[in-house]
């Protein structure tokens, strides 16, 4: 009689050791369609976790004997199989061969449970979860992989941990030098990068013209919007790119700005794809679509996602009327971006309004998110957008960092940059409106000309390290 997967996958878990090690992470109860079988599974699984070997046939039979949900008639038919499993305990098979079945035999059942799952939402029975769930529920289940990577082991793996200290990493500058200083060079990929400031301070403005950077910098672009439609986004990257006054752009003749974009399209070698979603419909599951249709229909992957707002996006996981407050769903909107950021290797940065009593604050810090904490505590870099009346009449915008895993907190913190918001554009500006900051975090010129940031500081201070060093070896 042929031995079904099921038997064969038991049978190893009690007498192949390594096999155990390698399969069981990755098993489940659910993956077998016998109740004896799942019991069966559960009592080697807990053995194996709670004494770190494998337990005997014996042991097996006893845990059985104790199991309260067995009935006579399942203890019998579980006790033979136990038999059975004893007396084929010889049968060897290469150890390839048993890990690539198994994993096919993970991988079919996940997605037939799956699929079973999904029927359920689909007929009402499973109440908290929305039909939006569904594509999240089916991906997961076609992402079951054997990882053989087990972790970085410290002295082991030494070469390979200095080789990626030097390694260039991949990521998406600025054109605003302070921006590049807090983040070492850019945004780096799988992360979730936030701007926060209240209602008609430059959120939108601040991520157009980074859009419009990136992709003059030669990388493709994608720009969700949540709030505006797709013309105005590129209306304002258009005054942007153009150096235009917003309102310049909309009386342009034709002629004239077919001849302006012929020139961007020579000049911008990256491209830029703006899609428009429905105020508080959108979640993670319609941007993974729209990323697939993209890579299909247009041969199109972004470099960096932008998206116009997090806080008016829905929840793949939560329906819009679950029972959970804003914290939750919020920090859930922040964790689904942050993951979707992770499995297409891109940073994405999106933005967050202030609560009420950051609105006319002028040092916004991060107890004034709104609605949720969770969004800070998901984010890698966070910092808010600041604007006076003292600043407007300067032409200048304040950006404070409140959370950086790019680089110390503490340096830079504070930085003005230049702001032209009839063209859409920020730019630097020079070191003496740097000076006037307090609390800024940042370098003093030790020639006594005042503050400011001199670009040689870095490489004067590993110098002298270097220097000290030598001495004490």
């Amino acid at each position: 009689m042929q031995e079904s997967t099921e038997a064969l996958i038991l049978r190893n878990l009690i007498y192949n050791e390594e096999y155990s090690r390698r399969v069981l992470p990755y098993l489940r109860a659910a993956y077998f369609s016998d109740r004896v079988e799942q019991i069966l599974f559960d009592t080697i699984a807990e053995y194996i976790i709670q004494y770190n070997g494998l337990p005997s046939k014996e042991a097996v039979v006893i845990l059985l004997n104790d199991n309260s949900k067995l009935s006579e008639d399942e203890f019998k038919s579980a006790t033979a199989f136990m038999n059975q499993c004893e007396a084929q305990k010889d049968i060897t098979n290469t150890e390839e061969w048993l890990l690539d079945h198994a994993e096919q035999f993970c991988k079919d059942k996940a997605i037939h449970n799956a699929i079973m799952e999904s029927i359920h939402i689909l007929d009402g029975k499973k109440e908290k979860l929305s039909r939006n769930a569904i594509p999240e529920i089916l991906t997961e289940a076609l992402s079951i992989s054997f990882d053989p990577h087990i972790g970085h082991d410290f002295i082991e793996d030494s070469d390979a941990r200095y080789d990626f200290y030097h390694s260039v990493e991949s990521k998406v500058p600025f054109d605003l030098e302070y921006f590049n200083k807090v983040t070492n060079g850019g945004l780096s990929n799988k992360t979730l990068n936030i701007c926060m400031a209240g209602t008609g301070v430059g959120k939108s403005l601040f991520m157009c013209h980074y859009a419009a950077s990136a992709m003059s910098d030669g990388k493709n672009v994608l720009y969700i919007t949540c709030e505006m439609a797709e013309e105005r986004i590129g209306e304002r990257i258009d005054a942007n790119l153009m150096g235009l006054n917003i309102d310049d752009v909309r009386e342009l003749p034709k002629a004239m700005y077919d001849k302006k974009m012929e020139r961007l399209r020579q000049k911008c070698k990256g491209k830029l794809i703006i899609k428009e979603y429905p105020t508080a419909t959108a979640n993670v599951t319609h941007f993974r679509h729209l990323l697939n249709e993209l890579r299909l229909k247009k041969n199109f992957k972004p470099d960096i996602i932008f998206i116009d707002y997090l806080n008016i996006c829905a929840s793949a996981r939560f329906s819009a009327n679950a029972n959970v407050g804003m914290y939750t769903y919020v920090k859930a909107i922040a964790e689904e971006l942050r993951g979707l950021a992770v499995e297409y290797v891109v940073p994405i940065v999106s933005a967050t309004q202030t609560n009420r009593a950051g609105f006319n604050s002028s040092d916004v810090g991060l107890e004034d998110t709104s609605e949720s904490f969770g969004l800070p505590a998901t984010a890698d870099f966070m910092f808010a957008l600041i604007r006076t009346d003292d600043l407007d009449a300067l032409g200048q915008v304040l950006f404070k960092q409140l959370k950086n895993r790019y680089n110390d907190l503490a340096s830079n913190r504070k930085f003005v940059v230049g702001i032209d918001r009839p063209k859409m554009k920020l730019f630097d500006v020079s070191q003496a409106a740097q000076a006037t900051l307090t609390d800024t975090g940042q370098e003093t010129d030790q020639s006594g000309a005042g503050s400011g940031y001199r670009s040689n500081d870095f490489d004067s201070k590993f110098e002298s390290k270097q220097k000290s060093r030598k001495l004490h070896v």
